[in-house]
């Protein structure tokens, strides 16, 4: 992981501890959305380079300004219109549509600290877009969200081609959302078209009705046995053995039962993808092939070279809670809501690691 992604999420779990603590505009400002910009790489305190208070004015309206404006050779390329962390964003995006009209900049950036709304004139030149072409949200990482926002650090932006590319990212993330929807409440128009693709009779209100949870136990199986898939070939080793218990866990999930009655380990697909997450981010730290795992019936070891005694974290994945444990001082730990979750934690995994180094 690169300094600018390693900034970011140092950023995000700074956000995740103010949120609740910081309770004006101006504090949002200094606390936030600031340093937000520093990371991108812009000098905030310079005002030929980050200029606050930026004059826009509408129309008759004079004196009207912009929170910031970034420069480049003394014109604005990007608006910033910044509100506090406790406002949401709707209704604000029509100040910042007055003063995108008047001023020669191509992106403008709505944001309250925790979400980043980026527009552009696509539909009409000069005249800012109703839609954001990219969301970015703070408490929400995403690798494919980070490598977009990278385009805009001071020393890779273009304005050009980051144009150029908005009309793609803009239909893109709307047909991921619609498929996120799709995926949580398949629509009676998504279930009429997979029908027209697989069944031959009439589509009636009752046949919509009782293939509605078997396509969306479809789409699920689906996006899982993919995502299985593409876990099981990023783990895979020359390791004959290893291989075998992989193939082995993440082929069930249930508890199997012993001659005895007595339940035995089972590692699960959770255990195997948490694996999977922490491996690669220590494995710039430490040899990937040095970094093993060992199930228990209550917790499920992340340890180096097979060793007990160089255990780096332990999930606990199998209870209503799950969280993440740390061999460090404190045996700390972090709740997990979900897996991905566990990449918020790479700091302490990599200062772990570092012990048995």
């Amino acid at each position: 992981m690169d300094n600018f992604q390693e900034q970011i999420k140092t950023l995000s779990n700074r956000v995740e501890k103010l949120q609740n603590s910081v309770a004006t505009e101006e504090a949002t400002k200094t606390a936030i959305i600031m340093p937000f910009f520093q990371i991108l790489g812009y000098d905030i305190f310079n005002p030929e380079e980050f200029t606050p208070e930026f004059v826009a004015d509408v129309g008759i309206k004079k004196g009207e300004k912009v929170d910031y404006a970034i420069m480049s050779n003394g014109m604005p390329v990007i608006l910033i219109e910044a509100k506090s962390i406790n406002e949401k964003l709707q209704n604000h995006d029509s100040q910042l549509f007055r003063y995108f009209g008047t001023t020669p900049a191509k992106f403008a950036i709505l944001t309250n600290g925790i979400l980043y709304r980026f527009y552009t004139d696509l539909e009409e030149q000069n005249k800012m877009d109703t839609a954001p072409f990219f969301e970015f949200n703070i408490l929400d990482l995403k690798d494919t969200a980070i490598q977009e926002l990278a385009k805009f650090k001071k020393n890779s932006f273009d304005l050009e081609k980051i144009f150029n590319t908005a009309s793609e990212l803009k239909y893109l993330n709307k047909l991921k959302n619609f498929l996120n929807d799709q995926w949580e409440t398949p629509t009676e128009d998504f279930v009429r078209y997979m029908l027209s693709q697989i069944y031959d009779g009439v589509k009636t209100k009752n046949t919509i009705e009782k293939f509605e949870p078997i396509i969306k136990k479809a789409f699920k199986q689906f996006i899982n046995e993919l995502v299985n898939d593409k876990l099981k070939a990023a783990l895979k080793t020359t390791n004959a053995e290893e291989e075998g218990r992989l193939e082995a866990a993440v082929a069930t999930e249930t508890a199997i039962i012993d001659n005895k009655g007595e339940p035995q380990i089972v590692t699960t697909e959770e255990e195997i993808e948490g694996y999977a997450i922490v491996k690669l981010l220590i494995k710039d730290t430490i040899p990937e092939e040095r970094i093993c795992y060992r199930d228990n019936l209550s917790y499920f070891n992340i340890l180096i070279d097979n060793s007990i005694r160089k255990w780096i974290c332990r999930l606990w994945f199998n209870q209503a809670q799950k969280f993440i444990q740390f061999n460090d001082e404190g045996r700390t730990s972090a709740n997990i809501d979900k897996v991905s979750d566990i990449s918020l934690h790479q700091e302490k995994l990599i200062e772990v690691t570092k012990k048995f180094i």
